[in-house]
């Protein structure tokens, strides 16, 4: 999505409104003009993040997120009941993450605060279950959001004190 329409036409519309004022407020406006350039971008960022919020809310569990590419914004809409079609088979690559239990193709960023004893439990039952603090909270959020469905336990990562045990992903 292009935001560069809206931005040039807010610098045109003040350009406007200052042509019926004197020589000094002309100046004034073109100075403006420039400096509304970054604000009116983020402006509309924080409209687009709402609008996404709004209508992901509406066509629940199916999301819209606001991705940036650059400097412009997209709009990615992930559908529930939409199967994830399995890649083509590919030249080999390089090594990839192994996708998380109830990762989506789309992902948002939460800032949770913890009491710090909460935070060293959850880093540690992580650690035993040899995943990420990450991996675990998204398990554990699933399985509090529907704990109905039954989830087998992940294999735990052998311990080894030698060095030759390794966790990973390879094609």
């Amino acid at each position: 999505m292009d935001i560069d329409r809206y931005v040039s036409e807010l610098q045109t519309q003040l350009a406007a409104a200052a042509e019926i004022g004197d020589p000094e407020a002309r100046a004034v406006a073109e100075r403006l003009s420039g400096a509304l350039d970054a604000a009116t971008r983020l402006t509309v960022l924080n409209v687009l993040s709402d609008v996404a919020s709004e209508i992901t809310r509406e066509i629940a569990p199916g999301s819209v997120d606001l991705v940036l590419r650059g400097r412009d914004p997209h709009l990615v809409v992930s559908r529930a009941a939409e199967p994830v079609a399995a890649p083509a088979p590919a030249a080999p690559a390089a090594p990839a993450a192994a996708p998380e239990p109830g990762d989506d193709t789309v992902s948002s960023r939460t800032t949770l605060r913890l009491p710090d004893r909460l935070k060293a439990r959850a880093e540690q039952a992580a650690a035993e279950e040899g995943v990420s603090v990450n991996t675990w909270f998204v398990r554990a959020i699933a399985a509090a959001l529907d704990p109905d469905t039954t989830r087998a336990a992940p294999p735990r990562r052998p311990s080894s004190s030698k060095g030759d045990s390794f966790i990973g992903w390879a094609r």
